[in-house]
């Protein structure tokens, strides 16, 4: 181990301190980070800095010998990056945008060494991050900015809801061909997400595409108007019509029997995205086909 000096990019501009460095370095205990500020054995630009100093970009932070976890320096396989590559949608100077797979987690943690945007910064050999998340479960269309201010530009668009995302479904039951609107909060309690008035509002609308009367399912289009984790998910249990492949929120009963039909995943998937790229000012619309293994599987049906 050894003292290590790391450049402060855009991504990290205006971050305090501490935040960048618990950042960093994941598995370091908080109290341990505070320590070394403390101490003067983190500098900034040769200088010392209070936890609160605000980093701007190009600072150079002098880090000193620390112990992280060998799981903070996994690698991404060479499998990973070329299906990542082969994933790419869309890409311009400010932002990248893939068809994430199924199964595969957008940032490590939980048992995950190696994520989607771990991934990618070693791809790009540059600073990337994740505009918004989607489950490991689902697949389909994701945004990665690549300039700080495309990321700053779209979070805006996400918080005053100006991105339009729709994603396709399989749900247990036949749903009566209408636009169904769910509009239930979400709350977070120990163990999953679940309807409750203590939670944050949650808007969904569930748009029955096709019936499937040999497994009792319909096939949905989904337009969430708000971004909750497992929004999709929980309304549809909550609707009476759980996802199929849901080990979470779904119907053990209906998933034993599409699982028999040949499923294998979840069925979830981002098919599209709509905003207005920060870099041209122009509306983008960015399509995700169905994988070929959902597909094929309703062609059996």
């Amino acid at each position: 181990m050894s003292v290590s000096f790391k450049t402060i990019d855009e991504f990290s501009t205006g971050q305090r301190l501490d935040n960048y460095l618990l950042k960093h370095l994941k598995g370091v205990p908080k109290s341990h980070i505070y320590r070394i500020i403390r101490k003067g054995e983190v500098r900034v630009n040769k200088g010392r800095k209070k936890a609160e100093y605000k980093l701007i970009s190009g600072d150079l932070v002098r880090i000193p010998p620390i112990r992280i976890s060998e799981a903070n320096t996994a690698k991404a396989s060479d499998s990973l990056k070329k299906l990542l590559t082969d994933s790419i949608l869309y890409e311009d100077k400010g932002l990248l945008i893939i068809n994430k797979p199924s199964g595969l987690a957008v940032h490590s943690g939980s048992g995950v060494d190696v994520g989607v945007i771990e991934a990618l910064r070693e791809l790009c050999l540059s600073p990337v991050e994740l505009v918004h998340r989607i489950d490991r479960a689902t697949s389909g269309v994701l945004l990665i900015a690549k300039k700080r201010s495309v990321l700053k530009d779209l979070h805006q668009q996400l918080v005053e809801h100006q991105i339009e995302k729709r994603y396709t479904a399989l749900v247990k039951g036949k749903w009566a061909k209408k636009r169904h609107t769910i509009d239930a909060p979400l709350y977070q309690n120990s163990r999953a997400m679940v309807v409750d008035v203590r939670g944050k509002n949650a808007l969904s609308h569930f748009q029955p595409l096709k019936n499937f009367d040999s497994i009792d399912a319909s096939l949905v289009e989904v337009l969430i108007e708000t971004g909750r984790m497992h929004q999709i998910r929980v309304h549809g249990q909550y609707a009476g019509h759980p996802l199929a492949g849901d080990d979470k929120y779904g119907d053990r009963d209906f998933d034993r029997k599409i699982y028999s039909k040949g499923l294998k995943r979840l069925f979830l998937h981002a098919h599209q995205l709509t905003f207005t790229n920060p870099t041209s000012a122009q509306i983008q619309i960015v399509k995700a086909p169905l994988p070929s293994d959902l597909t094929q599987f309703l062609e059996k049906l």
